[in-house]
């Protein structure tokens, strides 16, 4: 029950600090209603998280005192509506510009990837392309895993799918992540399970190229 009530203080010191800029810890004490030895107490983990930070500013009539702001990862802990701008952006685009240019603009993308994350893969044998492979979904928020089932295939499973509700939608990213794949792997990838069409996971098996 303790750590619940921690977390909810600290919760309520991000909304504070989210719609009131910045704060002094006397602010924090006087609108939480608790001592200031509580709230110097949350302060420290919050600025261990990364969450806020502080500078010392000059107070008319009184000593120098800190004042808290919140950090730019902090605006990740506050909720986004991306998918449905998303969404949004590619109907019109969909609606301008017809199915086959929203395809494209998907293609882009794989490419895009495909440049930024190849050089991970030199010189990597495929066990630990599967494993760099995975790090960087891990990076983008997929909570992959990955395992060896035999000599030479391996699985690999994600867990979330930041894109799910746009690729609901338009079945080509997927189309686009399974080539993407293939590409930085140099081998053989299909997919069984798939979040996007109402599985609880993707599961991709990966086979060397000679193993078709």
């Amino acid at each position: 029950m303790k750590d619940d009530l921690d977390l909810s203080t600290r919760n309520r010191i991000m909304q504070m600090l989210k719609t009131a800029g910045q704060l002094t810890t006397k602010d924090l004490t006087d609108q939480l209603g608790i001592t200031g030895m509580a709230v110097r107490r949350h302060i420290s983990i919050l600025e261990r998280d990364n969450l806020i930070e502080s500078t010392t500013v000059r107070i008319p009539m009184g000593r120098p005192a800190a004042v808290y702001r919140l950090t730019d990862q902090a605006d990740d802990y506050f909720p986004k509506n991306y998918h449905s701008v998303a969404l949004d952006l590619l109907t019109e685009l969909e609606v301008e510009a017809g199915e086959t240019m929203v395809n494209h603009l998907f293609d882009l993308r794989k490419a895009t990837l495909m440049q930024r994350y190849e050089s991970k893969m030199v010189n990597k044998d495929l066990e630990n392309r599967v494993a760099a492979l995975s790090e960087i979904q891990n990076e983008n928020g997929y909570m992959a895993t990955w395992e060896k089932t035999g000599d030479s295939d391996y699985i690999l499973t994600e867990y979330n799918c930041p894109i799910s509700r746009v690729a609901n939608k338009y079945n080509h990213a997927c189309t686009c992540e399974l080539n993407l794949f293939e590409s930085l792997l140099e081998a053989k990838v299909s997919r069984s399970d798939c979040l996007a069409k109402g599985d609880n996971k993707c599961v991709y098996r990966i086979r060397p190229q000679q193993d078709r």
